[in-house]
């Protein structure tokens, strides 16, 4: 395994390698074969002389002689070594090393990018939980406000209905206690007529009237007292209910209901001792008699 590590990491020759060698042996051999030549070539060569003679009426020294002087021998190419590379398994190894500091700096950077993105993203988040969590306070402070507001004009409705219901109580009241008093043959203190007694009905109407209705009334549930359900009863000449409408209830709806339901079922009211029925009574009901 090492030995294929170090060949990976052996760098391929330089290039150009073989070329240069190849033309330093030329140039080699071609300045051994000029030199061979040229040194060849001056002992071959021999001095030619030739002899004339030439008659002047003034007699002429002659010339020197002229010696051919050899050709200047050729200057050998100056041949330079080839520089010495580096260490390529040194170099190479400098040069993976640096490679790889260079990746894991660059691999450092992008975490901390990315570790830069992610604190961004979460503090987004965090904000973004923290206003949705604060406009939904809000939008229940609102609804709390809202509901307090329906619930006081309930309450206040309530008030000025039951206090309608009071007045119109103590005003029943007392038209039945004028009733009472002129069946009893004494007229009310603000009455103004000149008879003994009031044209209501007479003391035993009433529980006939209950005998009447009561076996109609359908109610099982068990409540807590005694609660009165007062209904004003209009009756035409025969006894016949025309009309009925709950003037007071008493607190317990299905037992309001159940009254006006037996009111229906009955339909008729008995006349009373003198043959006649009142146009229009109020009777109170209770559950338990």
């Amino acid at each position: 395994m090492a030995t294929a590590d170090r060949l990976d990491f052996t760098p391929p020759p330089p290039p150009g390698f073989l070329r240069g060698m190849g033309l330093a042996l030329l140039a080699h051999v071609l300045l051994v074969v000029a030199l061979t030549y040229g040194l060849r070539w001056n002992r071959d060569v021999q001095p030619v002389s030739a002899e004339a003679e030439l008659w002047s009426a003034v007699p002429q020294e002659a010339a020197p002689k002229e010696v051919p002087q050899p050709p200047p021998a050729p200057q050998p190419p100056i041949v330079r070594a080839p520089p010495q590379p580096e260490p390529p398994v040194q170099r190479d190894a400098q040069i993976a090393v640096e490679r790889e500091k260079k990746q894991r700096e660059a691999a450092e950077r992008r975490e901390e990018e990315l570790e830069r993105e992610r604190d961004k993203r979460r503090k987004l988040e965090a904000q973004k939980k923290q206003e949705e969590k604060q406009e939904a306070l809000e939008r229940k402070k609102e609804q709390q406000a809202r509901l307090a507001a329906e619930k006081r004009k309930k309450e206040e409705e309530l008030a000025r209905k039951q206090e309608q219901d009071s007045k119109k109580l103590a005003q029943q009241r007392e038209e039945n206690l004028r009733r009472m008093q002129g069946m009893a043959g004494t007229g009310s203190t603000a009455a103004t007529g000149s008879a003994a007694q009031s044209s209501g009905p007479s003391a035993s109407w009433g529980g006939r009237v209950q005998a009447r209705v009561r076996p109609n009334i359908v109610f099982t549930d068990d409540v807590s007292g005694n609660p009165k359900a007062d209904v004003e009863v209009r009756l035409a000449p025969d006894g016949t209910i025309v009309g009925k409408t709950l003037v007071k209830s008493s607190g317990v709806k299905a037992w309001d209901e159940a009254v006006l339901r037996a009111l229906d079922k009955t339909e008729t009211l008995p006349r009373d001792v003198d043959g006649r029925v009142p146009t229009s009574v109020v009777i109170g009901f209770r559950p338990k008699g």
